[in-house]
């Protein structure tokens, strides 16, 4: 025979059971809003019918139930599908990052446009051209000056403004080192609070959840790797390389490239490139150090160095086609002086000069080094007659002369648009034989052919990522609706089990209070 408290111990463990569920469904409502929160799931199990089998105990027709006990509060979570978001996240970070830089860079070079620098060169060969037909008036040479300027002023203003981008994605890759840096101590740190509680039998689900929230967010920097550390611990690599052990985080840095004057990563105190995510992305649109296969010595790529290189390249062709033209020719000054004295000197002007060799010296020939330090002669800005419309007759009683109807070398100047050049000054050199107007055309092109790509590249990393994500929360996301149907289920099972131990109380109330009675 059993005890007959019996049914109010089977009674006390259903509530507490049912209490443990109503609690949990409530804490899973609360955080149905919680980034990163995993649903969780009161497991319930019979607990030991009586008798136990023995020698001495009777025999009887099944065991009797003893009621039900929580065996763990389940935290529902698929590792294969956080494995998966990682994965599409890091991609996601790296294009996310790549189209960021190519938009911003296309705001810069505003192609094509009313505003940008190919109008402005279009309009700079027009003036010339311009002037040669009327390469004795005035109007024609301010309007070629004022050009010039204009052309001088932009390629300066794309300069600086692709410089300072270059910058701005500098700060960002040491953000995001920083950013790194905190996620991996955050995560050390809760490493430390789960192995306290996981070897005394606690099942710190919260605490999971926190790890892993920052562990996706690492995810999009950088190529995370998890592997477990007993305790409910984790260690995570990155690329191979320790960056959490246990409770202890290996510290990521950045160190100011001397050569480059770019911010170089490192971890543990050694070099390091990652190999994928939005920190790659970042590094890579700012520029790189590669090995320059045609010179064998290390340059900056990407999107942005390369774009001032080509900018580098276009100034600096153009004005050396300008500056020799221009120098040869003859302006208003050298045709009177010729008149007199056939075999004089010319003025032997260029017409762009550098403007840091200008500070030094007003009356430098040294012609423009870089897109940055183009300027107009100080000498053609004092006076527009020492424009060089003209050109020097080479034959005839007139050899080594002119006449101010002459404008064959301002036509010449404009044809340099159309003439076929090796460009080959600088690193990122274009392999085959272009004018000056397809290089430029070629590198606009280039760049918004990158530009779609990353664009393309990131809504496919984005579908991906968020399908991942869809599948992830069916596990884990928290519904409504299935929880207050939880809800209403856990709170009829709690009354019935209070309405058993009515029932028992009401029948120990009668054996106690109403047998042996009889009669009285």
């Amino acid at each position: 025979m059993r005890s007959t408290f019996h049914g109010i111990e089977v009674s006390k463990r259903g509530l507490f059971a049912q209490q443990s569920a109503l609690n949990t469904t409530g804490h899973n409502i609360s955080n149905a809003n919680t980034e990163g929160y995993s649903r969780q799931r009161v497991n319930m199990q019979a607990t030991t019918g009586l008798p136990y089998v023995g020698l001495q105990t009777n025999i009887e027709a099944g065991l009797l139930g003893t009621g039900v006990n929580v065996v763990g509060i389940q935290r529902m979570r698929e590792n294969y599908l956080d494995l998966q978001f990682r994965n599409q996240n890091k991609d996601f970070g790296y294009w996310e990052a790549q189209r960021d830089a190519l938009g911003k860079i296309e705001g810069i070079m505003n192609e094509p446009s009313d505003t940008g620098l190919q109008k402005v060169m279009d309009e700079l060969w027009k003036s010339w051209q311009d002037l040669s037909k009327e390469p004795e008036s005035l109007s024609a040479r301010a309007v070629v000056r004022q050009r010039a300027v204009a052309v001088a002023e932009t390629f300066t203003a794309l300069t600086t403004s692709l410089t300072d981008l270059q910058t701005d994605l500098d700060n960002v890759v040491s953000t995001k080192v920083i950013d790194i840096n905190s996620i991996s101590n955050q995560i050390a740190n809760l490493n430390r609070q789960i192995g306290d509680l996981v070897p005394h039998g606690y099942q710190p689900n919260d605490l999971y959840d926190q790890r892993d929230l920052l562990l996706d967010k690492l995810g999009k920097l950088v190529n995370v790797r998890v592997t477990d550390a007993g305790s409910g611990m984790i260690n995570v690599t990155v690329d191979g390389r320790e960056l959490v052990n246990g409770s202890q985080a290996v510290a990521m840095g950045v160190v100011r490239n001397p050569t480059t004057n770019l911010f170089d990563v490192t971890l543990g105190g050694e070099a390091f490139v990652p190999q994928s995510g939005g920190l790659l992305g970042t590094m890579e649109a700012r520029g790189l150090p590669v090995v320059d296969p045609i010179t064998g010595q290390s340059k900056i790529s990407g999107p942005v160095a390369n774009m001032l290189d080509r900018l580098n390249i276009l100034a600096v062709n153009m004005t050396k086609e300008i500056n020799d033209l221009h120098r040869k020719g003859m302006n208003l000054n050298d045709i009177e002086n010729r008149k007199t004295n056939p075999g004089g000197p010319l003025a032997d002007l260029p017409f762009f000069v550098d403007a840091d060799a200008v500070k030094a010296d007003p009356n430098t020939k040294t012609y423009p080094t870089s897109s940055a330090k183009l300027q107009v002669n100080p000498a053609i800005m004092a006076t527009l007659n020492s424009l060089a419309a003209a050109s020097v007759e080479t034959t005839g009683t007139s050899a080594g002369t002119s006449f101010q109807g002459d404008g064959s070398n301002a036509l010449a100047i404009a044809g340099i648009k159309y003439k076929s050049l090796s460009l080959s000054i600088g690193s990122a050199t274009q392999p085959e034989t272009t004018t000056l107007d397809d290089f430029y055309r070629y590198a606009i092109a280039q760049l918004g052919v990158d530009s779609q790509e990353a664009q393309r590249m990131e809504k496919n990393s984005e579908l991906l990522l968020g399908q991942v994500d869809t599948q992830r929360q069916s596990v884990s996301g928290v519904s409504i609706d299935e929880e207050m149907s939880d809800l209403v289920k856990y709170q009829h099972a709690y009354s019935a089990a209070a309405r058993a131990m009515t029932s028992c109380d009401e029948v120990l109330d009668k054996i106690i209070n109403g047998m042996g009675r009889v009669g009285l």
